[in-house]
C-alpha cells in the first residue's frame, strides 16, 4: 500500500460511511414520522389505492378510460404512451433496479395495523416498483396531453405516497422509483417522439379569407360518419355564424355543390371518404376547405395538425391556410368517360381494397376496429395475388399502395406525413408469393424508401398500372371502386387550399 494513497483512502471511507448513515437516519426518521401521524380519511383510501396498482391494473384501467372518454387522437396517444412508459419502467425495475440494491423492507412495528396491506410484498425494497410505474404512466400521459396529465398526476402521487403510508417502502425507495419512472418516460420519448416533437408538415401558405365566428362558411356533415353528429354540435358552438348542413351519405355530393355556390369557404365534417369528396368540390370551385375531424381515422385532418374543432375554428378566425397536393387517378370511379378521381391520403390495389369492403360490411354491427381486424384475417386467408403490369413489368402483387406524399410507414395505421406539398407519390409494392401477412407486415415495419425481394418502396411523380382484369377493385381514401384495364396515377401540386393552424 502506497504511503501517499493510504491517508486519502482511509479518510474517504469514513466520510462516505457518515453520509450514508446520515441519509439512512433521515430516511428512517421520515418513515417513522409518517407512520406515527394520523392522516384523516387516508386509512380506508390509501391502502386500497396501493392494492389497485398491483401489476399495473390501475394504470391499464386508467388508459382505457382516457382512450374512451377522450374524443381526440391526442387522448388515445396519451393513453398508449402512458402504458408504454410503464412497460419500460417495469422492465428496468425488474431486470436492474431490484437486483442492484438488496434492501430489506421496513419493519412494521410503527405502522398501525389498519394501514398494513393484507399481503406483504416479498421482493426487495429499493426502488419502489409501484412508484416507478405511477410516475412513468403519469409522465408518459403528460408528454402527449397536459390536460390528462394534470388529471392523472394526483392519483400517481397518491399511489407513490401510499407505499410509505402502508409501510412497505422507505421514502427513498419511493423517490428513487419515481425518478426511474420519469426517466423511463423520457427515454421512450427519445426513441419514439411525441407528436409535438415531430417536424411540422411542409406548408406553402395559401390565400383564404378570415371568417370570425364562421361567417361565410358552409359546413356539410355526413351524419353517418364516426363522431360527425357530435362534432357538428361542437362546430355550432365554436362557429355560431356558420351554416351547418347535416345530410345522409347519398345526399353529400348535392349538398356540397350547393354549399360551394353560396359560401366563401366549404367546411366538411366526416371520415376520409367524405373529406375526399369535399376536397374535389373545393378544388373544382377554387375555394378554401375547412376540415373538422368527425370520422373514425381522420388521417388528413391529423396530418394538417387539426385534432379538435377549436383548432380548426382558430385557423378560420385568423384566416390561416396552406396549399396541399391533390392525388389524381385516371380514369376516375365513374369510368373512362367520367371525371378524374382524386385522393388526399392514398390509393391502393390488391389486398387492401377487399379489406376495406369487408370492414365496411361488418363495422355497423361490431364496430370499426373489430371489423378491421376480422376483415384482415378473412382477406389474408383467402386472397390471391393481383396480376398487373406495373411500370412496364408484369408481376403478381399482394399490394400496390400509392400515398399522396411520403408516409412514415404503411400498416393498418399509416404514419404522419411531414410534407403535404412535396409533389411526389409514395409508392409501396408488396410482391406476390407465400405468406401475404408476413410480407405486408415486413413492408409496414420497413417504412419508406426500402427494397427487398418481398417488397419495395420508392418515390415517383406518376405511376402507370396496366394489364388489369376489368372490374379489379381499388380503394382511395377509404372508398372502393372498380377499374378498367389501365390506371394512371399522378398529382396536382398545391391544387387545394386548406385552413390550417399555423402554430402546429
Amino acid at each position: 500500500m502506497s504511503p501517499k494513497s493510504s491517508p486519502n483512502t482511509s479518510s474517504a471511507a469514513p466520510a462516505a460511511d457518515r453520509v450514508r448513515s446520515w441519509l439512512q437516519g433521515r430516511d428512517l426518521a421520515v418513515f417513522q414520522s409518517v407512520a406515527g401521524r394520523h392522516w384523516p380519511g387516508a386509512d380506508p383510501l390509501l391502502p386500497q389505492l396501493s392494492r389497485s396498482a398491483n401489476h399495473g391494473l390501475l394504470w391499464f384501467g386508467t388508459a382505457v378510460g382516457i382512450a374512451a372518454l377522450g374524443s381526440s387522437a391526442r387522448s388515445r396517444r396519451a393513453a398508449l404512451r402512458g402504458v408504454a412508459s410503464l412497460a419500460v419502467a417495469s422492465v428496468a425495475i425488474n431486470t436492474v433496479g431490484k437486483g442492484a440494491v438488496r434492501r430489506r423492507r421496513p419493519i412494521l412495528d410503527h405502522v398501525p395495523v389498519v394501514r398494513q396491506l393484507k399481503r406483504q410484498p416479498v421482493t426487495t425494497s429499493f426502488p419502489s416498483g409501484h412508484a416507478a410505474s405511477a410516475a412513468a404512466f403519469a409522465t408518459g400521459v403528460a408528454l402527449e396531453s397536459k390536460g390528462w396529465g394534470a388529471v392523472v398526476a394526483p392519483v400517481a402521487a397518491a399511489v407513490a405516497a401510499s407505499r410509505v403510508y402502508t409501510g412497505v417502502h422507505y421514502p427513498s425507495d419511493v423517490l428513487a422509483g419515481a425518478a426511474l419512472g420519469i426517466g423511463a418516460a423520457f427515454a421512450l420519448r427519445g426513441v419514439v417522439p411525441t407528436r409535438g416533437q415531430l417536424p411540422a408538415p411542409g406548408r406553402p401558405p395559401g390565400e383564404a379569407p378570415a371568417l370570425p365566428g364562421g361567417k361565410g362558411l358552409v359546413v356539410v356533415v355526413n351524419e353517418a360518419s364516426g363522431t360527425a353528429t357530435a362534432t357538428a354540435s361542437l362546430v355550432r358552438q365554436a362557429l355560431p355564424l356558420a351554416e351547418v348542413v347535416e345530410c345522409a351519405p347519398a345526399d353529400l355530393s348535392t349538398a356540397m355543390e350547393r354549399a360551394a355556390g353560396r359560401g366563401q369557404a366549404l367546411g366538411v365534417c366526416g371520415g376520409d371518404g367524405t373529406v375526399n369528396l369535399a376536397a374535389s368540390v373545393a378544388a373544382t370551385h377554387g375555394m378554401p376547405l375547412a376540415v373538422f375531424p368527425g370520422g373514425t381515422l381522420n388521417h388528413f385532418a391529423y396530418d394538417l395538425g387539426i385534432e379538435t374543432v377549436q383548432e380548426a375554428a382558430a385557423a378560420l378566425t385568423a384566416g390561416d391556410a396552406i396549399q396541399v397536393d391533390l392525388g389524381r387517378f385516371r380514369p376516375g370511379p365513374k369510368g373512362p368517360d367520367g371525371a378524374d378521381g382524386y385522393f388526399l391520403n392514398a390509393f391502393s390495389l390488391g389486398a387492401y381494397p377487399e379489406l376495406v369492403r369487408k370492414r365496411e360490411h361488418w363495422s355497423p354491427r361490431i364496430g370499426g376496429w373489430p371489423a378491421g381486424v376480422l376483415a384482415a384475417l378473412h382477406v389474408l386467408r383467402g386472397q390471391r395475388p393481383l396480376e398487373a403490369e406495373l411500370q412496364g413489368r408484369r408481376r403478381p402483387l399482394w399490394l400496390v399502395f400509392v400515398g399522396n406524399g411520403l408516409f412514415q410507414r404503411v400498416g393498418p395505421a399509416p404514419g404522419r406525413r411531414h410534407n403535404l406539398a412535396d409533389g411526389l407519390l409514395d409508392v409501396r409494392v408488396v410482391h406476390g408469393g407465400r405468406g401475404p401477412a408476413l410480407r405486408l407486415l415486413a413492408a409496414a415495419v420497413a417504412g419508406p424508401l426500402t427494397r427487398s425481394p418481398a417488397h419495395a418502396a420508392v418515390r415517383r411523380r406518376r405511376v402507370r398500372i396496366a394489364g388489369l382484369a376489368p372490374g379489379t377493385p381499388y380503394a382511395y381514401d377509404g372508398e372502393v371502386a372498380h377499374s378498367g384495364t389501365e390506371l394512371l396515377i399522378d398529382k396536382l401540386p398545391e391544387a387545394l387550399t386548406v385552413y390550417c393552424p399555423m402554430h402546429v
